[in-house]
């Protein structure tokens, strides 16, 4: 049973009479509890609706939205992660940040709904018979299959015993992808040759496997010591795991198997072409965005050189980003520079003080470091300064020390220009062809 809080205009709902205020029990015979079931049991196009005292009949379209809003969007909760797990970065916080970066959650309905990942330490049976009725895609984070192993590392005595959950899933056919933090010394080397044998016979039910590098900041004073991969440490990981893709590629036409870029980036090795990545299923998790960006923005030169778009127009830019991504971005700029020769760009790199420079990611670039690092330079910024999208928050401008956009831009003196992970709107960003 949830309450109503609306009922949008002019909707099926609305037709029919529901007011808000009600409280709706079931949607065709279905106890309603949460967003899931309303989603699934509403898609119908007849639908009889009990509500707290009476009955209501709609007709709509097939997968038409009803038109109810809820207290949340989940309709109740988050589920809050159970978990202690050993590489946590909220773990790795400062105190002092705003109360939302400190809320860990672990909801399998986020993974479906918004693509977060899960441990599976929340569900229960019934929430896996429901995932399988529903025919709900999800994102599990499996770690290790070492059932031992995995209660060591996400600090919960049930950790082992829930990866029965990721077979069930996988018989049913349920699409899973997938991701491996992997802890150097802890869950790489031989345990991860174990983990990708045991996820990779659950292919195809498996779409994609992620390695991702633990994140470690200066913040670990009473959390136990782990050590981030050092060039050979992570040359030795990407050997593993192109093992296992090439295996899958050649058996299945699919590589399955991917290392994060951080990976290719810390270990100096050349990055895969474009090609490598198939559909781009782990794209969110650092999984191609460079090969990605790359074959973007040389295709939108490309476009240029065939619409006679290249000019003469001097302008001069900065971007703004991490140690890692510096060489791409220096590269981009190398590529673009014989159809705009005066055009011209400069790339600052900052160091990440804020969490410690052994995070190197640009999505995690706070607005002090940048304000601090370039105000020596603020004079020869040019027209504007680009940095990547990821280092805001999701819905607003907000950088993660609670600093905006404007902060920056009053600081240094140049607009700022927040830019997508794609290589046509860093190139329209950086001549100006955009709209700021």
């Amino acid at each position: 049973m949830v309450k109503i809080e609306s009922v949008f205009p002019d909707s099926p709902a609305a037709k029919c009479g529901i007011k808000a205020g009600e409280e709706l029990i079931s949607i065709n015979g279905s106890e309603i509890n949460d967003v899931l079931d309303y989603k699934f049991h509403c898609a119908a196009k007849k639908l009889v609706i009990k509500l707290s005292g009476r009955t209501v009949k709609v007709k709509k379209q097939e997968y038409d939205d009803l038109g109810l809003g809820f207290c949340s969007y989940l309709m109740d909760k988050k589920q809050r992660c159970r978990n202690n797990c050993v590489f946590c970065f909220i773990d790795q916080l400062p105190d002092g940040m705003r109360d939302t970066l400190y809320f860990k959650d672990d909801d399998s309905r986020l993974s479906f709904l918004q693509g977060n990942y899960i441990t599976m330490t929340n569900l229960t049976q019934q929430d896996v018979d429901r995932i399988i009725k529903m025919k709900l895609p999800m994102n599990i984070s499996v770690h290790t299959t070492n059932p031992e192993l995995r209660v060591k590392m996400t600090g919960n005595r049930f950790a082992g015993e829930c990866l029965d959950y990721l077979y069930k899933m996988a018989a049913a056919g349920i699409e899973l992808n997938t991701q491996i933090v992997l802890v150097p010394g802890m869950n790489d080397g031989k345990e991860l040759e174990r983990t990708l044998t045991d996820i990779c016979m659950l292919y195809p039910a498996v779409k994609s496997i992620a390695c991702v590098p633990v994140g470690i900041t200066k913040f670990r004073d009473k959390l136990p010591k782990l050590c981030i991969y050092d060039k050979q440490g992570a040359s030795d990981a990407i050997d593993i795991m192109q093992q296992f893709g090439d295996m899958m590629y050649e058996k299945y036409h699919d590589r399955v198997v991917y290392p994060s870029d951080e990976f290719f980036l810390t270990a100096q090795r050349p990055l895969p072409n474009y090609e490598y990545y198939g559909d781009f299923d782990q794209f969110e998790n650092g999984v191609g965005m460079c090969a990605s960006m790359l074959k973007e923005f040389t295709d939108a030169l490309a476009d240029k050189r065939e619409n006679n778009e290249t000019d003469n127009i001097r302008r001069r830019v900065t971007i703004a980003t991490g140690v890692l991504a510096a060489p791409l971005m220096q590269t981009l700029v190398k590529l673009m520079k014989a159809d705009f020769p005066n055009t011209e760009v400069q790339i600052k790199i900052i160091r990440n003080e804020f969490f410690g420079e052994t995070i190197t990611v640009a999505g995690l670039i706070t607005a002090g470091d940048m304000i601090a690092q370039l105000s020596p330079f603020k004079d020869t910024l040019g027209e504007r300064l680009l940095i990547t999208k990821n280092m805001l928050r999701s819905d607003g401008d907000i950088f993660l020390d609670d600093k905006t956009l404007s902060d920056v831009e009053k600081a240094l003196g140049v607009p700022v220009v927040p830019n997508e992970n794609d290589g046509y709107s860093l190139l329209d960003a950086i001549l100006g062809t955009n709209t700021i």
